[in-house]
């Protein structure tokens, strides 16, 4: 069934997250945003989708609006495959690793979601799956900016929650001791977001090696220096990352580098479910571990929790820690005594409640039509 419209908007919720909000690009940091991807076909059906955005939402709103949605206007929806094939093809000269790519993510999400509606199945079945209730889940702190007694308090009211797992975004040894100490039955991630250049992060890696890490996210700058980031693993702590990788063939080459022991490949941002479910299997086969990217609130978020489910062993599903206004895809990208539930409906199986859209979403969305 043809595609009729892709629409573009954005919803904002204001949040609070435990400490004083942080700043990005000159800009504070106090709402939740989410590029919302509307997708409609000629018989009526809609699929909801989510593309990459937080603070370059501008950008990949416009990749979307001016040249991604028209390349799929007027195609098969049920074409996923072969849509993923032309768009990314035609848009490869203006990057293979971002914009573009994200804006298609929020477009390929919402077709999945049209063929599990038009199925009568939800995405997790389509993909091979059988879906549990829940998902364990673990709290992804954002940052406090090396004030040790946020990194502790979060922890504690993180592990009173639920959580089991902490992830902690400091750039210090001692960040990683207070979270311990304040949670001695937690396990404690670190993320660095890229912070230190190869020799540097080895000094730091062999600091951490002690103090048992589940495992130590993107600690090398830049994200593709597969080698800088293999010469950590001689201290034995173990290396996450790919948020950042462009694709397949860019987890094969931190694959084929030795550079990580779990990939993080993130819906939004890497082409969609089909490239999830693509990197997935080449993990499979290499002996790497899988915990998705997910730091989102909503489609992606929602569809994250339908490939974990039913492709990812010992799934582990992140989920950011704050609290925000009510979210027009609630209850499903909530925790509740640190597991997540996952949708049975059909397709993604959380469409947003119509009130709570209308009221979140800012100005007015954009419509591509034929």
């Amino acid at each position: 069934m043809l595609i009729t419209a892709v629409e573009s908007s954005v919803v904002s919720m204001p949040f609070t997250m435990g400490g004083p909000h942080s700043s990005f690009a000159g800009q504070r940091w106090d709402r939740m945003e989410i590029l919302l991807v509307r997708v409609e076909t000629a018989d009526g059906l809609v699929g909801w989708g989510e593309a990459f955005g937080h603070a370059a939402i501008a950008s990949t709103r416009a990749a979307l609006d001016t040249i991604v949605a028209p390349l799929v206007v007027g195609r098969d929806s049920a074409d996923i495959a072969g849509l993923t094939r032309r768009v990314l093809h035609g848009v490869h000269l203006l990057g293979r690793n971002g914009p573009f790519v994200y804006a298609f993510s929020g477009i390929e999400i919402a077709l999945w979601d049209i063929m599990g509606k038009r199925c009568g199945q939800p995405v997790w079945r389509l993909l091979g799956g059988a879906a549990p209730e829940s998902l364990p889940a673990y709290a992804s702190l954002l940052s406090y900016g090396g004030d040790l007694g946020l990194v502790a308090r979060n922890t504690a009211d993180a592990v009173a929650r639920g959580y089991r797992h902490i992830k902690l975004h400091e750039l210090t040894r001692d960040a990683v001791l207070a979270a311990q100490s304040a949670a001695p039955e937690a396990r404690i991630m670190l993320d660095v977001n890229c912070a230190w250049t190869p020799p540097v992060a080895r000094g730091m890696a062999e600091s951490l090696a002690a103090d048992g890490l589940l495992w130590l996210e993107e600690p090398v700058w830049p994200p593709e220096d597969a080698a800088g980031l293999a010469s950590l693993r001689r201290h034995g702590i173990p290396l996450s990352a790919g948020e950042n990788t462009a694709g397949l063939f860019g987890f094969k080459a931190l694959i084929e580098a030795g550079a990580i022991d779990i990939a993080q490949p993130s819906v939004t941002k890497v082409g969609g479910i089909g490239e999830m479910v693509r990197v997935i299997r080449l993990c499979e086969a290499a002996g790497v571990a899988v915990t998705p990217h997910s730091p989102y609130f909503g489609p992606g978020f929602v569809a994250t929790l339908h490939i974990a489910a039913a492709l990812v062993e010992n799934p582990l599903v992140e989920v950011l820690w704050l609290e925000m206004a009510p979210n027009p895809f609630d209850p499903w990208v909530r925790s509740r005594d640190g597991r997540v539930a996952v949708p049975t409906g059909p397709g993604l199986g959380a469409d947003p409640d119509p009130d709570l859209l209308a009221r979140t979403t800012l100005g007015t969305p954009t419509r591509i039509t034929a």
